[in-house]
């Protein structure tokens, strides 16, 4: 990628401002004073963050660095799981609600304290520990949203046993290749999953990709929709049978604070997932620490409800181990969205009273989709912060979030950080920031981060470039599993000394962060540099929309044509002269808010957008739509029909010759 262009930093100008709650910022975890002592002695900063946790043994360095590898708190000896679990109970908060369960069957529910949450994963440290499991080993898990994948988690973790979750949408070969990459002996899983009503069987899944992983001697499996499995004697095991009868007690090891917690793979632009390694002390210093200074987290009066994936980094960081670390009552949901009805989520945050939501901006764009109705059908009142991850948040989904879901009230915090981060890297502090809609704000104290030019010199405010952290961070990546060359590769050779991000961002004037996405999601046409993100900004902005996806496709003319495709609102006619009226319109949006130049080649009107389970939408896809190539893997998707249905109508489309 050259230096970015004029037309890549002309991102929409956005003049809104949002001061923070008053009674939020009056007592708020993080006051104005937190950035200047961060900067001032940046280790000394997050040595008190880590001190908030339990340590058997203090360090005796903060950090040790030898570019690109970082050692955090160096000596220093804890437990991930006594973090998360046993300190709670100690200090007499056992009968604490550690997670509001709620599976999709709206009648299947379970509260959790932290006391039963202790007792499970002893149990299930010493069911491992009768399997063979022990320090060192890796673990896979492939799980549904259920309870017992976060006590699975931390009993690996108990033991010092690293773990991979995969994400339980996806297919057996990509269970197989991380089995066989990490070399885990042991997997744990399900018999299937609820989705949208219907079964989702795992444990075929499992049985398929382990028959190719002759090193895995066993299957520990929960029963969750009690269908046949097929069984293999000697290697399978039920959960309730050995786990439900094991002892309560266990005494944990402690381990140093760079023993690895978990691996979690993440996709690489060879096609081989990179299992990105995160380690125990600098991590849960970084996820405790955000969470209870972006979220604001009161563990006495506080629900917090990340809607995410455990599959997923947000899972592990937001779910698990940042709200478990700072003892919070959190909800976990097996489901999806509208299972039950279109208001589901927030039937839940009426229910449970949950006052701090962490969702995608591309669930949010659906929602919007749906109509404002819903919500307005439930007392939201509780809500008091809202947060938005994955993926830059475009202005108009983030002023409806905080309308609609947040009452015009609430606090709005939209985060960047990625899977090799740990935890999030660029936000707004609730108490603290006059927020920008779409905009990720300012680093998080502590963190360096910057913009830079193709040279990697720092831009201006008002111009774009690429992230880099300038400095090691206590939840970045030690590495990735068994391979060191792509980690200095991929991470740290694009830009001398500094971590190269692999995202975009623009400074606006006031020098407030604005990412772009992915630099791989620059379109180049004509030799104009136009970001799939502005585009789909400025469509979105069009009251009709309620979400984009913008891919440029190539064209024998302009090197690149932009393709957008764009789901409808409610109620918009979108049949004949009234569609065709709306593509110009968009196209018309779009020139007059970036410029002609930015103005799609094409727009198709879809009923829906291709979306993983966790709500992603694949660009990829729609990239291989565009461009009428076969379909790549399609596994991955809540419902694969979606994009053959896109298909066709790009099809129908070309031979009517609207391309």
């Amino acid at each position: 990628m050259t230096t970015p262009d004029p037309e890549l930093s002309a991102l929409l100008h956005e003049s809104r401002q949002f001061d923070p709650p008053a009674e939020l910022a009056a007592h708020a975890n993080a006051q104005p004073d937190v950035y200047q002592r961060a900067k001032e002695d940046r280790l000394g900063f997050w040595a008190d963050q880590a001190r908030r946790l339990t340590w058997d043994r203090e360090w005796d360095d903060v950090l040790q660095w030898e570019l690109p590898y970082a050692k955090w708190f160096v000596g220093g000896t804890l437990n991930a799981a006594v973090n998360c679990v046993d300190r709670h109970v100690d200090a007499g908060n056992g009968d604490r609600v550690a997670f509001h369960w709620v599976g999709e069957p709206e009648d299947d529910t379970r509260a959790i304290t932290y006391r039963q949450l202790k007792d499970d994963v002893c149990r299930a440290a010493n069911a491992l520990t009768d399997l063979g499991v022990r320090a060192g080993d890796r673990v896979a898990i492939y799980m549904p949203m259920i309870p017992e994948t976060v006590v699975a988690m931390l009993a690996c973790a108990r033991l010092g046993a690293p773990h991979t979750v995969v994400f339980a949408g996806y297919s057996a070969d990509a269970l197989k290749t991380r089995i066989i990459d990490c070399d885990a002996h042991v997997v744990i899983t399900a018999d299937g999953s609820w989705r949208k009503g219907s079964i989702n069987p795992l444990k075929p899944a499992v049985d398929e990709a382990v028959s190719e992983c002759p090193d895995v001697r066993s299957v520990l499996v929960v029963r969750r929709t009690e269908q046949d499995v097929d069984w293999t004697d000697g290697r399978d095991v039920w959960w309730h049978d050995v786990v439900d009868s094991a002892s309560p007690e266990h005494v944990a090891e402690m381990f140093d604070a760079e023993h690895p917690l978990y691996v979690m793979y993440t996709s690489g632009t060879t096609g081989k997932p990179k299992g990105v390694l995160h380690t125990t002390g600098g991590y849960l210093t970084h996820v405790s620490a955000t969470c209870r200074l972006i979220f604001d987290m009161k563990p006495e009066t506080d629900v917090f409800w990340t809607a995410a994936d455990i599959g997923w980094v947000t899972g592990h960081s937001y779910i698990v181990y940042g709200p478990l670390a700072n003892g919070v009552t959190s909800v976990m949901y097996e489901g999806a969205p509208d299972a039950g009805g279109k208001d589901r989520w927030w039937k839940i945050i009426e229910d449970y009273k949950v006052t701090i939501l962490y969702t995608a901006p591309t669930t949010i764009r659906t929602f919007m989709k749906w109509g404002e109705e819903y919500p307005r059908a439930h007392d939201l009142s509780s809500l008091r912060i809202l947060g938005s991850v994955g993926e830059p948040i475009n202005p108009e989904a983030w002023i409806w979030y905080r309308k609609n879901i947040g009452g015009n009230k609430t606090a709005v915090v939209d985060t960047w950080w990625q899977t090799e981060n740990g935890g999030v890297l660029i936000t707004p502090l609730p108490g603290i920031t006059r927020t920008k809609p779409g905009a990720a704000m300012q680093p998080f104290p502590g963190i360096s981060a910057d913009v830079v030019n193709n040279e990697g010199r720092a831009v201006a405010n008002g111009e774009a470039g690429f992230v880099v952290i300038t400095e090691p961070w206590p939840g970045m990546l030690r590495g990735i599993w068994g391979d060191d060359e792509r980690y200095k590769k991929t991470y740290w050779s694009k830009f001398e000394g500094v971590y190269f991000a692999g995202d975009g961002a623009k400074k606006d004037e006031d020098g407030d962060f604005w990412l772009l996405g992915r630099v791989d999601d620059v379109m180049n046409v004509s030799g104009h540099r136009i970001s799939t993100t502005e585009v789909e900004s400025a469509l979105v902005s069009h009251p009709s929309v309620a979400e984009a996806a913008v891919v440029g496709a190539s064209d024998a003319v302009t090197g690149q044509g932009i393709v957008a495709f764009v789901s409808i609102k409610a109620g918009v006619d979108e049949e004949g002269d009234a569609g065709a009226a709306l593509v110009d319109d968009l196209r018309a949006t779009v020139a007059r808010q970036i410029g002609k130049i930015a103005r799609p080649r094409q727009i198709l009107l879809t009923p829906e957008l291709p979306k993983t389970r966790s709500g992603k939408i694949m660009r990829r896809l729609l990239l291989d739509v565009a461009e009428h190539r076969e379909l790549g893997d399609v596994t991955t998707l809540a419902d694969s029909s979606v994009v053959s249905a896109i298909a066709d109508q790009m099809e129908a489309s070309t031979a009517a010759g609207d391309e």
